[in-house]
């Protein structure tokens, strides 16, 4: 018994070994919930189940219900037509949602349009006249 009470197996390591395969681990974890998160980043409204809008920042189980209540009745075009039909979405609200990853069409707010990225065009000051 002395023998198998003087030997562990499997043999111990050191602690420095430890603490380099603890963060070697969390490294690989940490790595692999980012490349996660960037692939799940863009929800489809026209195909998202209730579950996946609820897990959009800014839609809660009310409004993710509220959504397929309205996509029932058709899908929806564009973002202007999600405004219109969804109780409590304005502008403000859908360029949230957007940020957040949401989208129609494949489009975030505003990127249906062909317009120019960047500041706009400055208007003349009528006060420099």
């Amino acid at each position: 018994m002395s023998d198998s009470q003087s030997s562990s197996f499997p043999p111990s390591k050191s602690f420095s070994e430890n603490i380099m395969f603890k963060r070697l681990l969390l490294s690989v974890v940490f790595c692999m919930s980012a490349i996660g998160a960037a692939f799940a980043a863009d929800i489809e409204i026209n195909k998202a189940d209730l579950a996946s809008l609820d897990g959009v920042k800014g839609i809660g189980p009310s409004l993710a219900k509220n959504i397929i209540e309205e996509r029932k009745k058709g899908d929806f075009k564009d973002w202007s037509d999600f405004e219109k039909r969804v109780k409590g979405v304005k502008e403000k609200r859908a360029l949230r949602l957007s940020d957040a990853g949401l989208r129609i069409n494949g489009q975030a707010v505003g990127k249906s349009a062909a317009a120019p990225a960047g500041k706009p065009a400055k208007k003349d000051d009528p006060k420099k006249s």
